[in-house]
């Protein structure tokens, strides 16, 4: 499969890299919605996490975990959000399969509760 030169994910600069695997690599966002926002990224262009092999799969979730670590590590933050958007539909604007790895703070939305539910803002509060 020939690389797609307009992908800004098959052409990171390797200076914006933070870890990486056979298959993948880890970056932090570059329009973070918290502090540490980071992407776990495939090597391969894929657009879709579901064309993605076991290998792939396994691989990318091995580098998720060690951003975790890393962000807990480094920022500390009391939780996650983890998400694929998954098509232009799910608000996919990079057709490069990415991991978002969100860092979750205290205070950082007056009441978290409902997480990615937030998405379609009318269906996202299901308790009383």
């Amino acid at each position: 499969m020939q690389v797609p030169t307009d992908c800004p994910f098959c052409t990171l600069p390797t200076s914006r890299i933070i870890d990486r695997n056979r298959v993948g690599v880890v970056v932090r966002d570059a329009y973070p919605v918290t502090r540490g926002h980071t992407l776990v990224i495939p090597a391969r262009h894929v657009e879709t996490f579901f064309a993605t092999t076991a290998e792939e799969r396994s691989g990318l979730l091995s580098l998720l975990d060690g951003a975790k670590q890393q962000l807990d590590a480094e920022f500390a933050p009391a939780g996650y959000n983890i998400g694929i958007n998954d098509g232009a539909a799910a608000g996919q604007t990079v057709p490069h399969l990415h991991i978002h790895l969100i860092p979750r703070y205290p205070l950082d939305r007056d009441d978290p509760r409902g997480g990615v539910r937030w998405v379609i803002p009318e269906k996202a509060k299901y308790w009383p």
